[in-house]
């Protein structure tokens, strides 16, 4: 009775599964080429055109400027993921070091990096980025690097599991029983077997890493004006909200799309992950 109701349940989310990969594909071809979605620029002003409301002419309406809302949303898509993406990569990276080292590198390194870990657990993530922001200062890279250091225990975690169950299971202590190099050993089995949960791990991430870079960016700690970013889009608009609401809500309802869709995919692929583990 299980297997069929797991399967209905599986039918049944398909079509939401399918729009999310269709979105998320929308969403990168906008960030490739935004020009061919729009003929304006984003940065083109035109004062006797300001806070127009959405209509035939601008779809999303205009700011203060006079300057296309759909238009900068669009070129906002790139920087949007390309510092979700940069402090994803980097956070997981840096994770899947940390984890791998405390894994193999014997009690005392598990110890003291896994306490480290805790204490960074401790501090909520976007506390976290905005300390490290802090200290390096504004800016898009920064921006970035903050949000990755904030998402390393979650990887660490992660990846310290997977590889401690690897290290511990049947046909390693025989590969090691029968001379194999530990790097030969390290290569050809473990680090194989934590990828796999840790690229799922990073689907799920990566919307959050889109959210807490757009946070930074509403702060004025990331993209700087005029160029469009979603959360700095958030930011100029948030003092219209009252007479020109479309400047804000278009690119927030851009950003709450964009990473629900991200969401689905990786609880999708995280459900075939599990299920393909417990078979």
């Amino acid at each position: 009775m299980l297997a069929p109701a797991r399967a209905r349940r599986r039918r049944a989310g398909r079509p939401v599964v399918l729009a999310a990969a269709v979105v998320v594909a929308l969403v990168v071809a906008v960030a490739v080429a935004p020009g061919l979605f729009t003929g304006h620029a984003p940065n083109d002003t035109a004062p006797v055109d300001a806070l127009l409301g959405p209509g035939g002419g601008h779809w999303f309406g205009t700011d203060q400027l006079g300057r296309d809302i759909y238009t900068r949303v669009l070129y906002g898509t790139r920087p949007a993921l390309l510092l979700g993406l940069f402090a994803t990569v980097l956070g997981a990276g840096g994770g899947a070091v940390l984890g791998l080292t405390a894994a193999l590198g014997g009690r005392i390194a598990d110890g003291v990096l896994m306490r480290l870990v805790d204490v960074l657990l401790a501090v909520p993530a976007l506390l976290l980025a905005l300390l490290v922001v802090a200290v390096l200062g504004a800016g898009t890279g920064n921006v970035a690097l903050a949000v990755a250091i904030a998402s390393v225990p979650p990887y660490a975690r992660l990846v310290r599991a997977e590889a401690l169950g690897v290290r511990r299971s049947g046909y390693v202590e025989a590969a090691l029983g029968l001379g194999l190099p530990r790097a030969t050993l390290i290569r050809r089995h473990v680090v194989p077997n934590t990828l796999t949960p840790l690229l799922v791990l990073a689907t799920v991430g990566f919307g959050a890493a889109l959210v807490s870079s757009s946070v930074l960016s509403f702060l004025g700690l990331g993209t700087e004006p005029p160029d469009p970013e979603w959360g700095s889009m958030l930011a100029e608009g948030r003092d219209f909200l009252s007479t020109a609401w479309w400047i804000a809500v278009f690119p927030g309802a851009t950003l709450t799309v964009v990473v629900f869709a991200v969401n689905v995919l990786g609880g999708y692929a995280r459900t075939r992950f599990a299920g393909r583990s417990g078979s």
